[in-house]
Formats: C-alpha cells, sequence, structure tokens
C-alpha cells in the first residue's frame, strides 16, 4: 500500500532515534529492530510499508538448491513486491547463511523496492553494493540461504530483529538502525515526531546558551512555556 506523500515526508524528516522515543510515550518499546544495520547504499533515511518474508530454521529435504525454483521461493517472493515497499526479512539473526545476493537484489531494484532490512546476512557483498538498493543487514557471508535456512512465504507476521512485523506496518531506516511503526499509529507518530524534532532544535539551542538541563531536558512547565512563547505556539 503506497505511503500518503504527507506522512512520507513527515516521517523522512524525523530520526529514528526521535521516533523510539514517540513510540515509547505510546507504550510500544520493542520497535527498534535488532541486527539491521546500514551496510549498502544506506545513505539516506528510508520509509516505506513492511513487505515481510520469512525463514525458518534448514531442514534438509526442504533447503535444497531445487528450491530456487519453487513457487514459495524468493524468486517467487520478489514478484510479488510492490513498488516504494521495504522487504523485511525474518532470517532469525543466522550469520552464516545469506539470504539475498547481487541477482536478488538487482531485481528487487529494478522492481522499485525501496529497501530491504533482515536481521540476517547477505552475499555476494561487492555485488549487492553495485545494484545500489539500500541494504540494513547484520553482515555478510558467502554461503547460500540454504546451507542454513529454509524459506516459507511472503506476506505474514514475522519477527525481525526482535520486533513483531505485520504487512504494511511502516519502517524507517537511518544511520541509526531500522524502526518499526504500527500501521494504524503510522500518522499519530509522525506528527509527534515532528513536533519533538522541533522541541528539541530549540533545546539544543538553549544548550548552546549554556543552561543546564535540569528543568530544561525534559522540559518543566516553565521550560514548555518559555519554548511555546517564542515559537508562537502560544
Amino acid at each position: 500500500m503506497p505511503l500518503d506523500k504527507t506522512l512520507l515526508d513527515a516521517l523522512q524528516a524525523v530520526t529514528t532515534a526521535t521516533l523510539t522515543t514517540v513510540l515509547l510515550k505510546k507504550g510500544i518499546r520493542r520497535c527498534w529492530m535488532r541486527g539491521p544495520m546500514p551496510r549498502f547504499a544506506a545513505g539516506q533515511r528510508i520509509v516505506g510499508p513492511a513487505f515481510t518474508l520469512r525463514f525458518v530454521p534448514a531442514r534438509e529435504d526442504l533447503a535444497t538448491p531445487e528450491s530456487w525454483s519453487s513457487p514459495t521461493s524468493t524468486r517467487a517472493a520478489i514478484e510479488a513486491m510492490p513498488e516504494g515497499c521495504i522487504a523485511v526479512v525474518d532470517a532469525m539473526g543466522v550469520q552464516d547463511a545469506g539470504i539475498f545476493g547481487d541477482i536478488l537484489c538487482a531485481r528487487m531494484k529494478k522492481r522499485g523496492v525501496a529497501a530491504l532490512i533482515t536481521d540476517g546476512v547477505v552475499r555476494d557483498g561487492e555485488g549487492v553494493d553495485g545494484t545500489g538498493l539500500p541494504v540494513w543487514c547484520s553482515g555478510v557471508a558467502a554461503p547460500a540461504s540454504v546451507s542454513g535456512l529454509t524459506f516459507v512465504g511472503w506476506g505474514e507476521p514475522i519477527g525481525c530483529g526482535g520486533v513483531a512485523v505485520y504487512p504494511d506496518d511502516i519502517v524507517v531506516a537511518d544511520g541509526d538502525g531500522a524502526v518499526l511503526i504500527p500501521a494504524a499509529l503510522a500518522e499519530e507518530v509522525a506528527l509527534a515526531a515532528v513536533e519533538q524534532e522541533r522541541l528539541e532544535l530549540w533545546i539544543m539551542r538553549e544548550v548552546d546558551k549554556g543552561l543546564p538541563l535540569p528543568g530544561l531536558y525534559p522540559p518543566n512547565a516553565e521550560t514548555r512555556a518559555r519554548y511555546e512563547a517564542e515559537t508562537n505556539k502560544g
């Protein structure tokens, strides 16, 4: 599902650090994915709806090179990815089986996929880098996925880096990693995050002036009133 442009622009303007704070205030603690970090072509913040894929531990009768031609394969899943989505892959944190390589990443880039995010690793690192597909992962490894994992499907709830991810939840990824925003909360989280960054910019200016942190960050009632007056919010 494509994101509303206003929502997309708002989320692209705020950091994942700010988003985790806003989500914490809304009771969402498990939102930052352990493992995925910017690795390839990941110099800019990426925002998009999650397209989920899931691996389970390798089972010898299923995790074979022949499975790559199966109707339930990573190849088939890529052909189902809509433009602008972020592929979020549950690889169980496995570090010695590359879930995607350069050819698969090239096809994702060609289809307009915004990014790949996984708690696992990719292979063909130099080739993946050459595709230009933004990738957040936990590393690289030469062995193919079937050496340690079995691909079982896409478009269902998964866990990635300790976070529950449902299809079409919103994912934001930047230099601090990847954060999940429940789809139902996306608009209010975006609005709160924009305001939080506005407030923190004002606080940084106060810190530059030499003001002490107690009562400033977080702002007490007096500081909040001064902020609103100085920023014409009163």
